[in-house]
């Protein structure tokens, strides 16, 4: 059980944006992220900024916390205007934002719309765990003007499930994603994990068959993270659990490509796979493109032209900063153009359409042209002037990108 915090962390300076970072609004896409950090139970494999209601204290009830993430909404829209960006994209994560009514949701939602110009064709999006929605309740979401959902599941293999502490029964995340197109979602997303301890050939396979039965049009599929602190890591210490093989990870990751594919999938980033253009998560397309969002909630980060911060973390205290009218960022720093320029590399050579070769050092377009030899970068795209990764560069992604970027 995590420490409860103290309701009163000192203050940080107030916030505010360098005319350098206010420059770069008006050219580049901008998006909300609503951090939900409320789990009915914890997950073994989690590290994320989460809590289950036995660790929350004071300050940090649940059915306060729509109105205290439109607090920061207002705050936000102070500190970006007066002229305020267009926000182009919505993502409501966690946690489970679905442990909240769906008139919570909508009032924040609502509250964008009352606070900032919004696009047209805007991209709103919540995460949810199969166990927490229902058609009712995601119909009232794609009402109040949700167009994407993106629901947890995970695997099909019930032992798996349990080795990660899941809740929902199998078959209950297929199901979900049929109620979320019955409620009229037409962008429907389910995430998977591969390797878990006692996951088999046939597990994965079952897994991905269930995932091409069900009506979505993207799939994010993880390999298993073994994070210090968690409970999965403690277990796995102890000998009760064995450490996920590298192998293993590479084999379930082409299996997962090659079924994939063959549904009419294309990866579009390592990680992840849509049925078209307009399938993609455009949220995250905005992170991978160095864009600008603001994270609203505790421990939520946010990036606006090179200037980054976060929020502090524990419930209770964020609360309690913006109940004083103080601003709940726990620290900020601006980036320099040497970070931000990593930051390109490090982020767009994990996408499809690649990284201009032209973002990468002397240094690094000659290693570029070590990974083409290698087999890793595609050999065409390099030729026109683009850093690809080919399949096997996909499997050792983070190996290329910290060779190229260095």
């Amino acid at each position: 059980m995590n420490t409860v915090l103290p309701l009163v962390e000192p203050s940080a300076p107030p916030l505010e944006l360098p005319e350098s970072a206010r420059a770069e609004l008006p050219g580049t896409p901008f998006g909300l992220y609503v951090h939900v950090p409320f789990c009915a139970t914890r997950c073994g494999y989690c590290d994320f900024n989460t809590y289950t209601s036995e660790e929350l204290g004071p300050g940090a009830a649940r059915a306060e916390y729509a109105g205290t993430a439109i607090a920061e909404l207002r705050r936000a829209a102070a500190v970006l205007g007066p002229d305020l960006p267009t926000v182009s994209t919505v993502f409501v994560g966690g946690g489970t934002p679905t442990l909240l009514p769906a008139e919570d949701l909508t009032a924040v939602l609502d509250e964008i719309r009352r606070l900032f110009p919004v696009a047209p064709d805007v991209e709103v999006t919540t995460e949810a765990n199969p166990e927490t929605v229902d058609r009712g309740y995601l119909a009232r979401l794609r009402e109040a003007g949700f167009t994407r959902v993106s629901l947890g599941m995970q695997s099909a293999a019930e032992h798996v499930l349990a080795v990660l502490d899941r809740r929902h029964t199998p078959g209950r995340a297929v199901q979900a994603a049929h109620d979320a197109r019955a409620a009229g979602f037409e962008h429907v997303n389910l995430d998977l994990i591969y390797g878990t301890p006692g996951e088999t050939d046939a597990d994965w396979a079952a897994s991905l068959d269930a995932v091409l039965a069900s009506p979505v049009d993207h799939v994010s599929a993880y390999a298993l993270i073994v994070e210090e602190g968690t409970r999965l890591a403690r277990r796995i210490r102890r000998g009760e659990l064995p450490m996920p093989d590298d192998d293993v990870l590479a084999d379930r990751y082409e299996q997962a490509d090659a079924t994939l594919r063959r549904a009419g999938f294309e990866w579009y980033e390592v990680s992840n796979w849509a049925t078209s253009d307009s399938a993609r998560c455009r949220h995250n397309e905005l992170y991978w493109a160095s864009a600008n969002w603001w994270g609203i909630g505790p421990g939520a980060h946010s990036h606006v032209g090179g200037l980054r911060w976060w929020n502090v973390k524990h419930p209770a205290a964020y609360a309690d900063r913006l109940a004083r009218g103080e601003s709940p960022h726990a620290d900020a720093e601006l980036l320099d153009d040497a970070d931000r320029a990593l930051e390109t590399v490090m982020l767009g050579l994990r996408l499809r359409d690649g990284l201009p070769l032209t973002a990468l050092s002397a240094g690094g377009r000659g290693r570029a042209e070590r990974a083409v030899a290698r087999g890793l970068l595609v050999a065409d795209a390099y030729d026109h002037g683009f850093a690809v990764l080919t399949d096997a560069g996909r499997l050792l992604a983070d190996a290329v990108v910290r060779d190229l970027a260095d």
